[in-house]
């Protein structure tokens, strides 16, 4: 990832003295996420255009290649799932089975499975219809992440599809998805688990292999590769907007905020590994000096210490600003995945928050519980897409079908409008549709007088 310039003093977190800006000067010269340039993209493109010419066996030399593991087969068996939910820890199961309920009950509130409209005689119903086929992709490598099973297998189990398919990357020293990875796919009841990760996952999905049939959507987070890859292949399947990249949070905070829980809310992003973003925004000098000095405590401390540093040298920010407006302008320039806010009266800046994948309120609202429990899927957009897109939802993973039909007065009235706009647009045969019907039905009323 490339920055633009910043000003560091030395700090655990590069600032930035933006005070005395309005405006656009304000958010003028701001570092910005890149994906990498070209390389990656070029990288991605080869391993797709590899996937789906030689299918299995380039996901196989693939796996090897990048994750160091060699197996004659990827497929995970459903006895594997079964054994794995039964000899998991209680407290796992437990805790996982909680997360998926909150996870269920949200997305239930969001199923719609009709709407109709009617006008003029004419009624519209909106069906909402599921995919047949999702697949669902959860990172592997630095740990494993049964969260993120549950955050798209169940909105994908909500909105009604059928087939539910997962890939995960397998463990490089034991060659097997982790335990607590498929005691949440046995969970969410996912129906195939492929330990596959990477760019070659997503061509797999996308395309099929001999092992994988396609899939209809595909949805995840995943590191800087995984999402090019996704967004490479949108429209072949579907991908939800949103660019679910390396995670991001900003913090916006006053002297009201405890300094501790400001500091380990940037580290709890940042410990997801490089690429990502954590950012403090206040207006109080000393409480940029505060969280500094606790994340340089806190920082010694973790046990994540390598992801979290270099995340901050890269990613870690603090900007200075001149009151809650000027946060909110930066905030709404950086379009942050996770945004915190810590002040005396978080609920009066919401109405200024236009660009956030999800917005967390107060001293007891860290972004871990969204992480989690809060309900809401945890796939948020990345890498500034939150100026246009959203957290995964169940209508990712169905499409609108409409029904139309009209009545007599409904066609009568809409008749002549379609036969000009047909005209004007040179579509004879559109105009003829409707004119051919205008004289039957102008014959049948003269035959019935």
């Amino acid at each position: 990832m490339v920055w633009g310039p910043t000003a560091s003093v030395g700090c655990v977190l590069n600032r930035l003295d933006l005070r005395g800006r309005s405006g656009a000067a304000l958010t003028a010269d701001l570092p910005r996420p890149d994906p990498g340039g070209d390389g990656p993209i070029e990288a991605v493109r080869a391993i797709i255009a590899a996937v789906r010419e030689r299918g299995d066996d380039a996901v196989r030399e693939f796996t090897e290649t990048f994750d160091g593991v060699s197996s004659d087969s990827f497929v995970v068996t459903r006895a594997e799932l079964e054994e794995a939910l039964a000899t998991a820890p209680t407290e796992l199961v437990a805790a996982l089975t909680a997360a998926r309920d909150a996870v269920l009950a949200f997305h239930e509130a969001q199923v719609r499975s009709t709407h109709t409209f009617t006008r003029d005689g004419i009624t519209v119903t909106g069906r909402s219809v599921p995919v047949d086929r999702a697949g669902c992709y959860v990172p592997g490598g630095r740990g494993s992440y049964p969260s993120s099973v549950i955050m798209t297998a169940v909105p994908a189990r909500v909105a009604g599809v059928p087939e539910v398919v997962l890939c995960v990357p397998p463990d490089r020293a034991t060659g097997a998805v982790a335990q607590a990875t498929l005691v949440a796919a046995a969970l969410a009841g996912v129906d195939e688990v492929y330990a596959i990760g990477g760019a070659q996952a997503i061509a797999a999905m996308a395309y099929g292999t001999d092992t994988i049939r396609p899939v209809d959507v595909i949805a995840g987070p995943g590191n800087v590769f995984v999402a090019i890859a996704k967004r490479e292949v949108a429209g072949q399947v579907g991908v939800p907007m949103a660019f679910a990249g390396p995670s991001e949070i900003v913090v916006v905070a006053d002297d009201s905020a405890p300094v501790d829980f400001v500091a380990i809310d940037l580290m709890v992003q940042a410990e997801h590994g490089p690429d990502g973003l954590a950012w403090l925004v206040t207006w109080q000098e000393s409480v940029a000096d505060a969280v500094d000095a606790a994340l340089s405590r806190l920082v010694a401390q973790a046990p994540r210490q390598a992801e979290i540093t270099s995340t901050f040298e890269r990613g870690g920010f603090c900007a200075l600003v001149d009151g809650p407006e000027a946060a909110l302008a930066v905030v709404n320039h950086i379009a942050p995945e996770h945004l915190e806010l810590i002040t005396v009266d978080p609920a009066a800046l919401v109405p200024d928050v236009r660009h956030a994948g999800a917005v967390f309120l107060g001293p007891l609202a860290p972004a871990s519980i969204g992480d989690y429990v809060a309900g809401p899927s945890h796939v948020l957009p990345t890498f500034g897409s939150a100026r246009y897109g959203s957290a995964l939802t169940v209508d990712d993973f169905t499409k609108q079908v409409h029904v139309i039909e009209l009545t007599r007065q409904g066609f009568d009235q809409a008749a002549p409008v379609v036969a000009v706009l047909a005209d004007t647009e040179g579509f004879a045969a559109h105009a003829d549709s409707v004119r051919l019907r205008q004289r039957s039905l102008a014959e049948q009323d003269g035959a019935a007088r």
